[in-house]
């Protein structure tokens, strides 16, 4: 049971380091900028070229202090040679041998110097030849570098502007969002009045303002409405009845053919009947 146990938090924990893995892999591809990436690489590039260069520099730097090391045994050797001649020539034989002695001394080192020298000079091409490939390398990294940088850019303000088009980007989404809740709250406030208008003039609300209003009030005001709207209907049709005989006899006097009883041509309302106690009183015999 116990091993059991033990294996089951031990799944548990891989899968949540699991989780934690891919959710950070996530944050990270979300967050990264190829642009970013390649110009940090291009600048590792760089330093590792310094550090070659730095290196083919010492290299060159520890050949020529052996060279310099090199040429002063090789003038020292030639010295006690001319000693060993010269000590010869005076008969002493004993300083000549003390002379060639040294000789062979200096001649071991030298051979020890050339060995190095000829180790360092090998090495510095070898650091020379790693240099200049390294140099083409980083030279066709920084091209690759900027060509990929341009189709990107071009590529990120594409889709940018395609994304404005469609409405799909973030701050279209959001505009497009605004726009819509103000539509939705415009066309509720119009309906809203609307709905305020209808009750109000059916009377299922009341006038804040005017007070509150019952049923017999209502049908007193429409009452009086409807009074006012019969007293203006007789008005016109007094002013019609009173404006009918003068056109009628206006029309006799111009033209002297058309009776009074005429009928009006087609398409034109015949005149009104003149009620009796609305016709003009007709003159007496014997005045004016």
């Amino acid at each position: 049971m116990l091993m059991k146990g033990t294996a089951a938090r031990m799944g548990v924990m891989k899968r949540v380091s699991l989780v934690f893995k891919a959710k950070a892999n996530k944050a990270l591809d979300k967050m990264e900028d190829p642009r970013e990436t390649l110009d940090y690489s291009y600048q590792r590039q760089l330093e590792l070229l310094t550090k070659v260069r730095r290196g083919v520099a010492d290299v060159a730097t520890s050949r020529k202090r052996v060279e310099l090391q090199m040429n002063q045994l090789q003038q020292q050797s030639n010295k006690l040679e001319d000693q060993a001649r010269k000590a010869l020539g005076m008969g002493r034989e004993d300083l000549a041998r003390g002379a060639l002695e040294r000789k062979a001394s200096a001649q071991g080192q030298l051979n020890d110097l050339q060995a190095q020298y000829a180790q360092l000079q090998a090495e510095e091409e070898k650091l020379t030849v790693a240099s200049q490939r390294l140099q083409s390398k980083v030279d066709a990294f920084r091209t690759r570098k900027e060509t990929i940088k341009a189709t990107y850019t071009a590529a990120e303000a594409q889709t940018r502007i395609n994304e404005a088009f469609s409405g799909i980007s973030e701050e279209m989404g959001d505009v497009g969002m605004a726009i819509q809740r103000a539509e939705d709250k415009t066309a509720q406030m119009q309906a809203r009045a609307g709905a305020i208008d209808e009750l109000m003039a059916s009377g299922a609300l009341d006038d804040a303002v005017g007070g509150q209003r019952d049923d017999i009030q209502n049908e007193l005001d429409m009452l009086s409405a409807s009074s006012d709207v019969e007293s203006e209907l007789s008005r016109l049709k007094g002013e019609i009845t009173a404006g009918a005989p003068k056109q009628l006899e206006g029309g006799a006097n111009g033209n002297g053919q058309e009776a009074q009883g005429a009928q009006a041509p087609q398409g034109q309302a015949q005149p009104a009947s003149i009620p009796a106690a609305d016709r003009p009183a007709e003159p007496q015999d014997g005045e004016g």
